[in-house]
């Protein structure tokens, strides 16, 4: 296939994979592995009220279906529909009680008490399993569960043990890390015409930052679309590169950016967003890794605003160090050891430094989360000018709203009311987070 064939794919995708699958489900209303299909492409294409009939219907089809039950209980919670995805995860787990991703998402909706847990059965499992993908769930199931009862010396040893063994088998490369970084801050985009599209709202950072929660508040603005983790500005730029690279993020895409016709990437782009976006005068794309491309962006789109969130170090490594992220994707290495997380930190750290002292101040900003959360309404009312926007009190009240689904693992947290549960949570892990400490202690990094 050629590049032009591919860019063309890649514009067309979410149209392509919503048509296919609105074809397949009315044309095969019986036809098991049609819907699975159906479903997981509307999932994919941002389409989660249909995905989740989708799933109904193969509920409906098998009942027993333990995979078909807990993704409709994934989907489920992206809708804010809690009470029924405990249920959907319960009957997951009656149909096959070593289905550990049930397992895990029941103990992170159903707070958990020293009356009431699943500490003896989980432990069971852990034991009875050399899986690496197994006994990082079961494992991060019991770190939620010491973590609810109080135990954090507890929460944080399974941790620990729950990582080893995709530790051992993905270890994070820091001077990896350091190269992709410097390519990236040493991209030089080049001289030409670039596309004028003033509606892309990119929200950037590390995963766990805010991320989400900005994207809510924003997007609860009527002039303002979410358009989820849409991906299609990285996979655009390395097609338009020429480069062979395996991934979008890598040095030969980078050190190929004085050759980009930065007027088509920027318009392919925007076309490959219109199934989701266009209905009002700005979309949001959050995608956390954009960081590394920040200038890029503003290079294809410059009336583009990107918004970079962050959170104080501690609290940041500790919310990656305490996440899964089910994609077997080398950029989340660093998650497997709370050093490592602070060493991504770092770079972050630095990276976002120097886009702040380069790049437009009316077109890149960044915004700290515990300030978003003591000063709300000035944050929000901040966010709101830079995008272009008039102030909206419904912006306020985002957790109210009754937009699309939220497709990550903040869609809980989301669905409340702005609060400060989550600053400071780091100082109850105390001598745990020394290694974390001394990376920062190295790079100059205050941590409070």
């Amino acid at each position: 296939m050629s590049a032009d064939d591919e860019i063309e794919k890649i514009v067309s995708r979410f149209a392509t994979m919503r048509e296919l699958a609105a074809k397949a489900a009315s044309e095969n209303a019986n036809d098991a592995r049609a819907l699975f299909g159906a479903a997981m492409a509307f999932r994919i294409s941002g389409d989660y009220e249909s995905a989740l009939a989708q799933w109904e219907r193969l509920c409906s089809l098998d009942p027993k279906n333990t995979h078909y039950l807990y993704e409709r209980g994934q989907t489920q919670e992206y809708f804010g529909q809690f009470d029924e995805a405990i249920a959907s995860y319960r009957a997951s787990l009656t149909a096959e009680p070593f289905n550990y991703r049930a397992r895990h998402a029941l103990v992170q909706l159903e707070r958990q008490s020293i009356e009431s847990n699943h500490i003896a059965e989980l432990e069971r499992q852990f034991a009875g399993t050399e899986d690496g993908w197994r006994t990082l769930y079961i494992g991060h199931a019991l770190a939620r569960t010491y973590e609810d009862i109080g135990d954090t010396a507890k929460s944080f040893e399974w941790l620990g043990r729950a990582k080893q063994f995709r530790r051992s088998q993905r270890h994070y490369n820091v001077s990896a890390e350091a190269e992709l970084s410097q390519a990236a801050l040493s991209a030089i985009p080049g001289e030409g015409a670039a596309c004028e599209a003033d509606d892309p709202i990119f929200i950037v950072g590390l995963p766990r930052s805010g991320t989400t929660l900005l994207d809510r508040v924003l997007s609860s603005h009527p002039q303002v679309t979410s358009g989820g983790e849409m991906g299609n500005f990285p996979r655009l730029l390395k097609l338009l590169s020429g480069s062979s690279a395996p991934l979008a993020l890598h040095e030969d895409v980078f050190s190929r950016a004085g050759q980009i016709d930065y007027a088509r990437l920027g318009r392919a782009y925007i076309d490959s967003t219109r199934p989701i976006t266009g209905a009002t005068p700005r979309f949001i794309d959050k995608a956390p890794s954009n960081y590394f491309l920040a200038s890029l962006i503003l290079r294809a789109l410059p009336n583009a605003r990107v918004i970079c969130i962050r959170r104080k170090p501690l609290d940041s490594c500790l919310s990656n160090y305490k996440q899964i992220f089910p994609m077997d994707d080398r950029y989340f290495d660093y998650v497997y050891d709370i050093g490592w997380a602070a060493e991504k930190y770092v770079a972050f750290d630095r990276m976002i430094a120097h886009w702040r002292d380069t790049l437009p101040a009316n077109r890149f900003t960044v915004l700290q989360y515990e300030d978003l959360v003591a000063n709300q309404e000035a944050r929000t009312r901040e966010m709101l000018a830079f995008c272009g926007l008039d102030w909206d009190e419904r912006t306020l009240s985002f957790h109210e709203s009754a937009t699309a689904g939220v497709s990550t693992p903040s869609a809980r947290q989301v669905r409340q009311a702005m609060n400060a549960q989550a600053v400071g949570r780091w100082v109850k892990y105390g001598d745990a987070l020394d290694p974390a400490r001394r990376v920062f202690e190295r790079a100059g990094i205050a941590i409070d």
